[in-house]
């Protein structure tokens, strides 16, 4: 989870007050972000994997694209509302408040030494969106203990990596704190989903279990699952 947008990663190469404003002016003219927006953001980052190999592949050679899961599910883009992509950017990414204890919400400010219950910090090793250094270092501000975990891979594939597909690696080690490099080279590395890891760092806080609620339990119904809104096309 980044807290500390000290070193946000790639994408604050699209975050300066005159692109921001550039993105607010036609966030209001509809009242949100477009999702393809959102997309065309992400994919230019890595345009080696996400653009030219569809260029190349299905345009030049008529090639159908190869069924990824993952990217399927990156292709289902949303929208953000104008107010909320607007302070997210310029609070966080421009002006890195929440680590220095300067946002405020409903005329409070926010300060994450409250959050005094444990925290599981999970980061990803190739992570380009929340790099795994920026994780790290945002540790330090929660009021409570803080494990630090970094799973392989990256963005989305070290986070959605169930047991059984038995990829990848997790690292863990002592407390988030120090210098970096010197916490992975005393990390223990473990093989396969970091899943299991937190199950049981869960189960060793509280093993109690409950029923499952009924979700929207004396609420009127919407509409039958998964929800009208999934089916909107941006």
């Amino acid at each position: 989870t980044q807290v500390d947008f000290t070193y946000a990663g790639d994408l604050k190469v699209f975050v300066d007050e005159e692109q921001v404003a550039a993105v607010e002016k036609a966030m209001n003219e509809k009242g949100y972000l477009d999702g393809t927006k959102m997309a065309t953001a992400f994919n230019m980052l890595r345009s080696g994997d996400l653009i030219w190999p569809y260029v190349v592949n299905n345009y030049m050679r008529g090639k159908d694209p190869l069924p990824f899961d993952l990217l399927y599910w990156n292709a289902d883009s949303t929208r953000m509302g104008a107010a909320n992509h607007s302070f997210y950017l310029r609070n966080c990414y421009l002006e890195n408040r929440l680590s220095q204890r300067m946002m405020e919400l409903a005329g409070r400010v926010v300060s994450l030494k409250d959050v005094t219950i444990p925290v599981y910090n999970l980061a990803s090793k190739e992570d380009h969106i929340a790099p795994a250094l920026s994780v790290f270092l945002g540790s330090k501000y929660f009021g409570g203990d803080v494990d630090y975990v970094m799973a392989g891979s990256g963005h989305i594939a070290g986070v959605v990596n169930p047991p059984a597909a038995q990829k990848y690696h997790y690292w863990t080690g002592g407390k988030p704190a120090g210098d970096f490099d010197q916490w992975i080279a005393e990390a223990t590395n473990h093989p396969g989903s970091w899943w299991p890891h937190w199950q049981r760092w869960v189960e060793a806080k509280d093993n109690t279990r409950v029923p499952a609620r009924k979700p929207g339990k004396h609420m009127k119904t919407l509409g039958d699952a998964p929800g009208t809104y999934v089916k909107v096309r941006v």
